[in-house]
């Protein structure tokens, strides 16, 4: 089976686990056999390994286009500024048209059966492609503007676009039963539309590493955008909480974001930026050490349509808490969970397992155990039956 399928990220350009979900998915569609071709925006610097490893199945295609992960309006302005170039369009609006465009041209040139494209940017690629190659269409929804917004002024253009995507699509696959809901309950879609396939995490036994600050302090991680949806605040109220009964922590916030400047001064204004360390955003060999730092790794998402962050923590060994307004929650059980506006209770577990061996012990051991089980392959297998559903009419 012949796949055109358009992205927006990819490691190593990758903000965020859209990327990472991508990587992972993709990798696994080509062992089993499905020829890709992969249309991104700006492709340059995509893992060597990679390709290499499935250069008989997968093809990528450039598309020279500003589009890049999680931006905004304002955001896509400061990049074309800094570009000097006239060619890219006035606002992130046009440059997605842009880059239909381009993509039609593509799908004009290209054998393939089924249309896959991932989040909103690339929707009106998808829409374009299957018009022109009348192939079916099958949209993969990792977040909605709901979940990016937390339902608080949500962009109608944005929304109108995701709108189109999912009425035209032939199937749609959703990351978790939560975000299917989403998709149901929000742009009016028949829920035999859409396919729930969980995100998973390829289990690699890392090296144990010891960190000197283990020896003197508890450390608690925060990793993720720093953005609305993510709850980074609602992680700094519950570590007020938590100093208050144990002044040896340390709270580590581990990425970037629009509210990465109002977080520190929220830290200011708590009185505890002295006990909270924000590491910048990180990458590779880093984050898996930031999750092996910590004692506890803390996803106190607002709206999180998945959450592969806490799947990565338990990989390296590391106890999570997650927030029940998340997707991974369906699919984890030897975990703590919480309401992400509940700090009160979120303190609380966090002391608890910063205060307990035995749980502590107890989280990590079943942790370990159960994303073990986790594998690419189990939704690479799912994403192709949806393909045949699509292609079939079935």
């Amino acid at each position: 089976m012949n796949i055109l399928m358009f992205g927006w990220e990819f490691p190593p350009l990758n903000s965020g686990g859209l990327g990472t979900a991508c990587y992972g998915l993709t990798k696994s569609l080509a062992k089993r056999g499905v020829n890709i071709t992969l249309v991104l925006p700006h492709a340059k610097g995509i893992k060597a390994d990679f390709l290499k490893l499935v250069s008989a199945n997968v093809r990528v295609k450039k598309v020279d286009s500003l589009l890049a992960p999680y931006q905004t309006p304002a955001s896509y302005l400061r990049k074309r500024d800094e570009a000097k170039q006239t060619i890219y369009g006035f606002s992130l609006f046009e440059e997605v048209y842009r880059f239909t465009q381009q993509a039609a041209e593509i799908a004009r040139q290209e054998h393939f059966d089924v249309i896959h494209c991932h989040d909103w940017m690339t929707y009106g690629a998808g829409i374009k492609a299957k018009e022109i190659s009348k192939k079916p269409l099958v949209i993969h929804v990792h977040a909605t503007e709901f979940d990016r917004t937390g339902g608080l002024g949500v962009n109608q253009h944005v929304y109108d676009i995701e709108r189109a995507g999912m009425h035209t699509a032939d199937r749609i696959i959703s990351v978790s039963q939560f975000t299917k809901n989403q998709i149901v309950s929000h742009y009016g879609i028949n829920p035999h539309k859409v396919t729930v396939v969980h995100n998973a995490v390829d289990f690699e036994e890392t090296p144990k590493e010891d960190f000197e600050i283990k020896k003197h302090r508890k450390t608690v991680l925060f990793l993720g955008r720093i953005t609305l949806q993510k709850g980074p605040d609602y992680f700094l109220y519950a570590a007020k909480k938590v100093l208050e009964h144990d002044k040896n922590t340390l709270f580590i916030i581990a990425g970037s974001g629009d509210m990465e400047a109002g977080m520190i001064e929220k830290a200011a204004e708590l009185g505890i930026s002295d006990k909270v360390l924000f590491a910048g955003f990180l990458r590779g060999e880093d984050v898996d050490r930031a999750y092996k730092m910590a004692d506890l790794y803390v996803m106190p998402s607002v709206s999180e349509p998945f959450g592969l962050t806490a799947l990565e923590a338990m990989k390296n060994n590391t106890p999570v808490l997650i927030s029940k307004q998340s997707g991974v929650s369906e699919v984890i059980k030897h975990c703590l969970k919480v309401d992400f506006w509940d700090v009160d209770e979120m303190a609380n577990k966090i002391l608890a397992v910063l205060r307990y061996r035995t749980l502590t012990d107890n989280l990590k051991e079943n942790s370990l155990s159960e994303v073990r089980k986790f594998s690419w392959d189990e939704p690479a297998r799912k994403c192709i039956d949806v393909y045949h559903n699509a292609a079939g009419g079935g």
